[in-house]
């Protein structure tokens, strides 16, 4: 690969590879209301590349994505297999209001 004047790398387009935005964020989370710990929670979260993987890998499983910048950046201040923080809440349960109309399922009484 060779630079070019900017700095970037470039190479043949046989060769290249798509850049993913590094401002690009994508966090996954996981509910299961019927737990003791019936919170959602993040179970992954990644920037730039990561964010771009985790994103293909919902959409390969048919997994209902929103796009919220802000509450992006929140979750990703997460540790792995932590509960989302109370300030996320309203807006984590208006996202799972939508997934399941979008399914067309009831959510599960807690």
């Amino acid at each position: 690969m060779t630079t070019d004047g900017s700095g970037k790398r470039r190479g043949s387009s046989k060769s290249r590879i798509k850049e993913a935005s590094p401002k690009r964020t994508a966090v996954a989370l996981h509910y299961q209301p019927h737990d003791d710990d019936s919170a959602p929670k993040v179970v992954a979260s990644g920037r730039g590349w990561v964010a771009e993987k985790i994103l293909e890998v919902a959409f390969a499983n048919g997994v209902k994505v929103r796009e919220d910048a802000d509450l992006a950046e929140i979750l990703a201040a997460v540790d792995l297999d932590e509960e989302i923080p109370v300030e996320a809440f309203i807006a984590v349960a208006e996202i799972l209001r939508y997934v399941y109309a979008a399914n067309g399922t009831q959510p599960p009484e807690v």
